[in-house]
């Protein structure tokens, strides 16, 4: 699937989300960054990479871990910090037909504190 098909699937709204969206094929070629996305990767080019391969952002554990989940079709949740905002950073598999066709990775800011409950 390239680019073009992948965008037709997409509601129009998914530009205008509080969150970055970015997905990449089963070779790691990223196919869509909405403008969140864009603008959080502004340095390494905005829109720019779009077509071009994640391992050229991801290197040392990042990459062995994009590695494991391109070859595994895992998920991954983690939390980040930087400049005084937190993120949740959640990356899944996603489908075409029921095949996998790469990874979706949604980034959102949180608050540095933040409620928790467990519902039995």
């Amino acid at each position: 699937m390239n680019n073009t098909d992948f965008l037709s699937q997409l509601p129009a709204m998914a530009n205008e989300l509080p969150f970055a969206i970015t997905v990449c094929n089963t070779e790691a070629i990223i196919l869509y960054m909405n403008d969140r996305s864009i603008s959080t990767f502004q340095k390494y080019g905005g829109a720019e990479i779009i077509g071009t391969s994640l391992f050229l952002y991801h290197h040392g554990p990042a990459a062995v871990k994009l590695r494991e989940l391109l070859d595994t079709a895992g998920k991954h949740a983690y939390t980040i910090q930087k400049n005084g905002i937190k993120k949740i950073i959640y990356q899944s598999p996603w489908y075409k037909d029921s095949k996998f066709a790469g990874l979706i990775e949604l980034s959102l800011e949180i608050p540095l504190e933040m409620e928790h409950f467990d519902r039995q």
